[in-house]
């Protein structure tokens, strides 16, 4: 099931919970194309944003940007002729966090910070948007109980992915590929990976859908 020529760079995305990291590795495993994911783990002041938002928005925010930025600018053209790649993140990501999670004096930084270090990030040729439901983001948080995830709040799971929906609604960075991933488990099931492989090959416009069973 290789990616069409055209999408060298291929972009999962989508709010905490949703899969993004599962369905990135699924298609990078049946493609073929080298796998980047982000680090959450290795941003020491996480746990301690989930236990006091306010005091550890920024460094969180920044450490975060820093990780993506160099791991985007590792992806360089060449590579990408060599090799497709599948990740589970886009940078823009990082701004959605900041102007959710940052005070006006700490976002203005921010958004200065951002804006010079963004300009080393290559284009995704294709981003699938990942959808679920809040119940089910709440579910698989609580369910794949990672540490650093154990004191995220149900009301902010609730407010990222409006905050991705509204984010997504009005995206025309790249041709877009939404997914209703509430019924779909593209590990456990074969078919529905085949089907979404047939879907990125078939899409033809900058917008469309995917809904297994709709």
């Amino acid at each position: 099931m290789k990616l069409p020529e055209k999408y060298r760079y291929v972009v999962v995305e989508g709010p905490i919970g949703v899969g993004k990291t599962t369905l990135a590795r699924a298609i990078s495993e049946a493609s073929g194309a080298s796998l980047m994911l982000e680090e959450p783990g290795a941003n020491p002041f996480l746990p301690r944003f989930y236990e006091n938002a306010e005091r550890y928005a920024l460094p969180t925010q920044l450490f975060f940007l820093f990780q993506r930025v160099d791991q985007l600018a590792r992806l360089n053209q060449a590579d990408l002729f060599q090799r497709a790649t599948v990740a589970d993140f886009m940078l823009e990501k990082d701004a959605l966090f900041a102007r959710l999670n940052l005070k006006d004096d700490e976002l203005k930084l921010y958004e200065q910070i951002y804006q010079h270090l963004k300009l080393q990030a290559p284009f995704p040729d294709l981003v699938i948007y990942l959808q679920a439901a809040p119940d089910t983001l709440i579910e698989r948080v609580q369910r794949r109980g990672a540490p650093y995830e154990k004191d995220i709040p149900e009301p902010y799971l609730i407010g990222l992915a409006e905050t991705y929906t509204r984010f997504f609604y009005q995206y025309d960075g790249a041709p877009l590929l939404i997914v209703n991933s509430d019924r779909l488990n593209f590990v456990e099931s074969d078919n529905a990976l085949a089907l979404l492989m047939e879907r990125i090959a078939g899409m033809r416009g900058p917008r469309e859908f995917f809904n297994l069973g709709a």
